[in-house]
C-alpha cells in the first residue's frame, strides 16, 4: 500500500451538528460512514493552510517595497474605503 493511500484509525471529537451533517453529505454520496468526507476536508484545509502561508510569505517580500511617501498615500486611502464600508 502506499503512503499516499494509506490510513489509520483515531477518535476525534465532533460537534454534533458536525457529525449530522458530515453522515448526511456521505450519505448522499451512497457511503455508510464519514471518513472520505472528512479526509476530502482535510486535504481542503490543509491546502488552504499551505497557500495562505505562501500568499504571507509573498506580502512580507514586497515589505519597503513602496517609498514612504506612496505608503502614506495608500494608508489614507484605504482608511476612507474602510470608513465607507459601514
Amino acid at each position: 500500500m502506499s503512503a499516499q493511500n494509506s490510513s489509520m484509525r483515531t477518535t476525534i471529537e465532533l460537534k454534533s451538528e458536525h457529525r449530522s451533517r458530515l453522515l448526511a453529505v456521505a450519505a448522499k454520496r451512497g457511503e455508510k460512514g464519514f471518513s472520505s468526507v472528512l479526509g476530502e476536508a482535510v486535504d481542503a484545509y490543509l491546502s488552504s493552510e499551505t497557500e495562505r502561508e505562501h500568499r504571507r510569505r509573498r506580502a512580507l517580500q514586497l515589505q519597503g517595497a513602496l517609498k514612504r511617501k506612496a505608503a502614506t498615500r495608500l494608508r489614507e486611502n484605504v482608511a476612507v474605503l474602510r470608513a465607507s464600508w459601514r
